[in-house]
């Protein structure tokens, strides 16, 4: 303060002042992102590069041996990014390798064992950490997906589940994801949105008090279906409550500039780059700090994305034929194509300032697939990791869990959760946290 003449002046703000800053937490997010149709992988069996062969330039692993990476042609989007990402193979889930080539990708982020031990999908990596801390943003998580809604089973199109037997629908029309994250109102007045709300909660409870009424005259095999549907009362109570404690949040103003929200899927590069860039800003602002986006999911006969190849590449077939028959001409490049959009999103979250950082080193961002060198097989997924270097995670490096190193998926699914103060002590099929992941 600079006191004189009685006037009280106090300093402006500087960044120099950081160690004065009041204690405020960072956000801590994870992204889960997946492409479907696996990954082209030459010069080796099982998806594992051969030691005796040369590293083919167009595999999507960017070099052959495990250690500090190099990058070949399909990695190279990457190569700029490289202290940020880490390739990992011989991962997957147990729970995944019963199932149909193509099915397995309906577990990539649950990590459940639907044709063992579980009769139905399970809750979802990015749902486990929005439970602990999605209270603290507009929203707990947002669930994308090129194609949208849920799917079904063997056939899903959403990586989102909130637990047995729920999945959550993706959302595929930027337009409409961006009003719903960015103008929930509507046009109309908050006044007006509470008013509205009360009425819902009011529904809610009277419904909730009758149901509990006829549930205690029930059966035991009819309690099962009425908890489902009490379940499903509290969600919606839940929801109404949470809308009613942001509706008392001024929204984030967002700047929409290079934002085509009206993109088709003819024009893949555009769609795919409007999606993470809705990731983006959902991150900037603070609406939310889970994320799970299905870049394309196994089943797509029916939608655009069958002929996204076309489109890109001019290939004469469907996309998903890559995957059958690897022509030389276009697999690896298809590969690099995924990558040069993923590696878009990420140079945008690490160009973009934050506390003592950017945003990529408090954001975790997993990116893969269910199956690798052939579209039906269920081991070994391509699996990339970048981001969260401030978050206790390090980078530049492949790893290899081959033979009697083989551990879980699910092991560094709990060490992503640990990055973002999720107290896990398991996942899924999990044996502990990936220590090769920590610095």
């Amino acid at each position: 303060m600079i006191k004189g003449g009685g006037i009280a002046l106090a300093l402006p703000f500087l960044n120099s002042m950081g160690w004065a800053k009041p204690a405020k937490e960072l956000p801590k997010r994870i992204l889960v992102s997946y492409f479907s149709y696996g990954a082209y992988m030459p010069n080796g069996t099982a998806g594992i590069p051969s030691q005796s062969k040369p590293h083919h330039d167009w595999s999507w692993w960017p070099c052959r041996d495990a250690g500090p990476l190099s990058f070949n042609q399909s990695s190279k989007p990457f190569e700029p990014l490289k202290n940020y990402v880490s390739y990992y193979q011989g991962l997957d889930h147990a729970g995944g390798w019963s199932l149909g080539g193509h099915s397995s990708g309906d577990v990539f982020a649950t990590g459940a064992d639907m044709v063992g031990t579980e009769k139905t999908n399970n809750i979802s990596l990015d749902q486990v950490a929005a439970n602990t801390h999605g209270h603290k943003t507009r929203y707990a998580s947002i669930v994308l997906g090129t194609e949208g809604g849920t799917g079904s089973y063997g056939r899903s199109k959403t990586l989102s589940h909130r637990g047995p037997g729920r999945p959550i629908p993706s959302l595929c029309k930027p337009q409409e994801i961006f009003n719903r994250m960015f103008n929930p109102y509507a046009g109309k007045g908050v006044d007006q949105v509470r008013s509205g709300l009360k009425r819902e909660a009011s529904i809610l409870d009277l419904l909730m008090d009758q149901s509990q009424s006829l549930n205690n005259r029930l059966g035991h095999e009819d309690k099962g279906k009425m908890e489902e549907y009490l379940e499903s009362i509290r969600s919606l109570e839940k929801r109404v409550e949470r809308t009613s404690k942001w509706t008392h949040e001024p929204l984030p103003e967002v700047d929409t500039k290079g934002l085509n929200l009206n993109v088709s899927h003819k024009n893949p590069k555009e769609y795919i780059r409007c999606m993470y860039d809705l990731v983006f800003l959902a991150f900037q602002t603070d609406s939310t700090r889970f994320a799970s986006l299905m870049l394309e999911s196994e089943n797509s006969s029916d939608s655009e994305l069958w002929n996204y190849a076309n489109y890109v590449l001019g290939y004469k077939g469907a996309t998903h034929d890559i995957a059958h028959k690897r022509p030389v001409d276009y697999s690896g490049q298809w590969d690099r194509w995924r990558a040069e959009q993923h590696a878009y999103f990420l140079q945008r979250l690490k160009n973009s300032a934050e506390a003592d950082g950017n945003m990529l080193d408090r954001t975790v961002v997993l990116w893969g697939s269910a199956h690798p060198h052939a579209s039906h097989s269920t081991r070994n997924y391509p699996i990339h990791l970048a981001g969260g270097n401030k978050l206790g995670l390090k980078h530049g490096h492949l790893h290899s869990f081959r033979d009697e190193k083989k551990v879980p998926l699910a092991n560094l699914f709990v060490s992503m959760l640990h990055a973002v103060d999720v107290p896990v002590d398991s996942f899924a099929d999990s044996t502990g946290p990936m220590s090769e992941a920590l610095i």
